[in-house]
């Protein structure tokens, strides 16, 4: 089994690295870039680095991995965040070297495509952190979500347990980042929820796995930092989101039934699963439509886990996806599923 860790934590006054180790979006919108860099400096008091390749469009896998090797190399950086996801990160992992990065152990906060780095360092035995992006979540339009600024900052900060709450209010619909009136206002929420919980009777704490779907069905196809002893996710909890592609219930389902053929989704004793986005600008979904893609996408992450994890607790409509607020959750550390008290708790 892989002895996982916790890696030392920044303090304020830090040199935190910006990286883009999928795509350099920052060089296309500024806007939301430097307003999630000026949000490092002034509210959580960290002082962002930039690598060669940040604000690099089409830079290469190479390019890439060397600015993950300078930022984990570097003492002086104390954690390392994502600028953005994308969609061939996989790509830049046969790069990496992975003495370097486990000899020099880091906090490393990133979501989306960046489940490819988060699932290699859970492998070198890194706790990562799935969530928290400069330009999505620390640039926010006008100011952060207060829970997924809360979050952040006690993932950044702090160890020891953090109870997850569900958000009163979300939002999932977006705005163009081109026009500098996105920025003037906040983006509009609609009342949330709740959770949804299956089989809650008991309680459930274990390491976290898993991530963006789109991106573990791509590391499953090229075997890639899949553990190759299904053991090693036993009693874990695993994690689950979908991005802004919309994937189609039909395409959740074939992934899960997948992973559950290949001996891995009856290993998880629990699975939290996002708040799926059901809007982007290729599919503006009115609220019946986005109501309906919901409902098939759950019922299609029933079916699966219904053939494979009969047993498994499930708690749906977790705020730690593409959607707004979103909060942090560690990956490869611990999380408690508290099915009787329906409550979630992680651990920073």
């Amino acid at each position: 089994m892989t002895m996982i860790a916790y890696p030392p934590k920044p303090s304020p006054g830090d040199r935190v690295a910006v990286i883009s180790p999928s795509s350099g979006l920052p060089g296309l919108f500024p806007l939301p870039f430097e307003l999630g860099l000026e949000r490092l400096r002034k509210e959580f008091g960290l002082e962002p680095v930039e690598y060669p390749t940040t604000r690099k469009m089409g830079a290469t896998p190479g390019e890439r991995a060397a600015d993950i090797h300078a930022a984990f190399a570097d003492p002086t950086i104390k954690a390392v965040i994502a600028s953005i996801g994308g969609d061939d990160q996989i790509t830049v992992l046969p790069f990496l070297d992975r003495e370097l990065i486990r000899a020099n152990p880091k906090p490393f906060f990133g979501l989306s495509d960046n489940t490819n780095l988060l699932a290699y360092l859970r492998n070198t035995g890194i706790v990562g952190y799935h969530g928290a992006s400069v330009m999505v979540e620390l640039g926010r339009p006008v100011a952060m979500h207060p829970q997924t600024a809360d979050s952040l900052r006690a993932a950044l900060f702090t160890s020891g347990p953090y109870e997850l709450r569900p958000a009163e209010r979300f939002n999932d619909i977006d705005r163009d980042w081109a026009d500098p009136a996105t920025f003037d206002s906040e983006p509009s929420t609609r009342p949330g929820s709740g959770w949804s919980w299956v089989n809650a009777d008991r309680v459930v704490e274990g390491r976290t796995w898993g991530g963006c779907l789109e991106i573990l069905g791509s590391l499953l196809m090229a075997d890639r930092e899949i553990a190759r002893d299904p053991a090693e996710y036993d009693g874990g909890v695993l994690l689950l989101e979908t991005s802004e592609e919309m994937p189609s219930a039909a395409e959740v389902f074939r992934t899960l039934r997948n992973m559950g053929e290949r001996g891995l989704l009856g290993r998880f004793s629990a699975l939290l699963m996002a708040r799926p986005k059901t809007w982007s600008f290729e599919h503006p979904n009115g609220p019946e439509e986005s109501a309906r893609y919901a409902a098939e996408q759950r019922e299609a992450v029933l079916r699966a886990m219904r053939d494979y994890a009969p047993e498994a607790t499930i708690v749906f409509d977790v705020d730690f996806g593409h959607t707004d607020p979103q909060v942090v959750i560690p990956y490869g550390g611990t999380v408690r599923v508290d099915g009787p008290a329906r409550r979630v708790t992680v651990t920073y």
